[in-house]
């Protein structure tokens, strides 16, 4: 029997507040032959999330333990907190056919791309600035010293769209979804490989 072709690694990213979370969200309530990798942060659970369902909650420490010992695809610091992704079971689902799905920040896309060059670059983009302004604000989340570090992380995120291969415009949850699903599942006319 041939051996089963690798899968493919997509990668998710765009700046704080473009719907990210909200496009997984909606991703990880469809029965798709896509395994959607959960990444480790430092930050603190926000309302519903649970541990080992939308993150790996771990302290700082932990956290560095892992980089040091090679653990981790990516990592990057984003508003003071961690975030990365744990590199073995990433590379488990590629190795059994198996497409896998990032969400990350921009730092960490860009080392996705270094080391595994073959990756597909998804940019989820506000319609404009100021509605993304507007999403951070609505979520209550962040202090308004943390949404202001964000906003200006947002600007350098924001020139980064075209080192992608296909931008996604999240102006209507449910069409950028859809359009995330077609690209996953080889079914979407304007994607470059």
């Amino acid at each position: 029997m041939p051996a089963r072709p690798p899968g493919r690694l997509f990668v998710l990213s765009g700046p704080s507040g473009v719907g990210k979370g909200s496009v997984m969200a909606q991703l990880r309530h469809r029965d798709l032959p896509v395994w959607v990798s959960v990444s480790c942060t430092t930050r603190p659970p926000r309302a519903g999330e649970r541990h080992g369902e939308h993150y790996f909650f771990v302290d700082d420490d932990e956290f560095v333990r892992r980089i040091d010992a090679g653990e981790m695809l990516e990592h990057a610091r984003f508003a003071g907190r961690r975030y990365g992704t744990p590199r073995a079971a990433v590379q488990e689902h590629l190795d059994r056919g198996v497409p896998v799905l990032l969400e990350i920040e921009l730092a960490g896309a860009r080392q996705v791309k270094a080391s595994m060059p073959e990756a597909h670059m998804v940019f989820l983009a506000p319609p404009s600035r100021e509605e993304l302004e507007r999403r951070l604000i609505g979520r209550g989340t962040e202090t308004p010293e943390e949404i202001a570090a964000r906003l200006r992380q947002a600007e350098v995120e924001l020139a980064a769209e075209r080192e992608f291969d296909t931008v996604i415009v999240n102006d209507d949850l449910p069409s950028a979804t859809a359009r995330l699903v077609d690209l996953i599942l080889g079914q979407d006319p304007n994607a470059r490989s």
